[in-house]
């Protein structure tokens, strides 16, 4: 009989990779789904076959041998893995979190101290990625436990994993939270090219057009969605500015741990507190084109 599976947070990414694991996973019993606010998992379940709702979070650790978790943030994670401890023992936890590589070291010894497994699996892709079973997953841990999470992992949540085997789960953390500054970096370029072809009278039209042609894939759609207005626009962020900030301090703090810096990080920051004190929590990583309008003069909003 195959394990069973649970799967805790369902905010964008994990809404997606949930709904691909119980609907495309190797599964003999329907996926377990809990939530801090119940009403979203009573949602999901309803939406999607193959799935029941967990009264609380005891009820998704007993019933399940192996945990998938997906959480907002380090210290969402510390009080959901500290919560699972009266029932953690012989349990294998996965976590798909973005947090800091010195986080999941400390959940990885927490969990082994309780007489349960884990495996770090932070994922690099969008919603839409994680939607469309698209996303990379990045395992860490014993070759062991790497080997009984795969089978949910490529053609299931993900395309292709990134694995280190046998080697410190902090590893996948680390690669992540630096493969999340490429983005971040990339969003600050193109709002910047933007405001300045704006400006400059070359027209963001033009720019578009050349992007479309050297740099096809997400420069293009980060493009699109600063200049259709999607940045300001959208009633609920894809990537929301609380979490690039946490992302980028993680960031910022493992280039300091080692005598280096991270300056385009830093700068990317400073337009999100701008982009903060405009959206509020509404505010997403591409708001950063909203922020560079600002610093030139222009309105926030396109």
């Amino acid at each position: 009989m195959a394990p069973r599976i649970s799967w805790i947070g369902l905010g964008n990414m994990g809404r997606g990779m949930a709904k691909n694991l119980a609907a495309k996973g190797p599964l003999d019993t329907p996926l377990t789904v809990f939530n801090r606010t119940t009403s979203r998992a009573e949602v999901f379940a309803s939406e999607n076959p193959n799935t029941k709702v967990a009264s609380n979070l005891d009820d998704a650790i007993i019933s399940s041998d192996i945990i998938f978790t997906c959480l907002s943030d380090d210290q969402a994670l510390r009080e959901t893995i500290t919560g699972s401890l009266p029932n953690a023992k012989n349990k294998l936890f996965v976590d798909c979190s973005t947090v800091h590589p010195d986080t999941t070291t400390e959940i990885a010894g927490t969990l082994s101290a309780h007489g349960a497994s884990f495996v770090a699996s932070p994922v690099f892709g969008a919603p839409a990625m994680a939607e469309a079973g698209q996303v990379i997953c990045v395992l860490a841990g014993p070759s062991s436990f790497i080997d009984r999470v795969k089978p949910y992992t490529t053609g299931v949540i993900s395309k292709a994993n990134i694995e280190f085997r046998d080697k410190e789960v902090r590893n996948a953390s680390q690669l992540k939270v630096l493969g999340n500054t490429f983005v971040l970096n990339m969003v600050q370029t193109i709002a910047e090219g933007m405001v300045v072809a704006e400006k400059s009278g070359l027209g963001t039209e033009a720019l578009q057009r050349f992007i479309e042609a050297v740099f096809p894939g997400a420069y293009v759609a980060y493009a699109g969605r600063m200049r259709s207005g999607d940045y300001h626009e959208r009633a609920e962020p894809l990537f929301a500015v609380d979490l690039v900030r946490k992302d980028a301090r993680h960031a910022m703090d493992m280039a300091s741990s080692v005598g280096a810096t991270m300056r385009g990080v830093q700068s990317a920051d400073a337009y999100l507190t701008d982009v903060k004190a405009e959206m509020g929590a509404r505010g997403d990583i591409t708001g950063i084109y909203g922020a560079v309008r600002q610093s030139a003069g222009l309105h926030f909003k396109n």
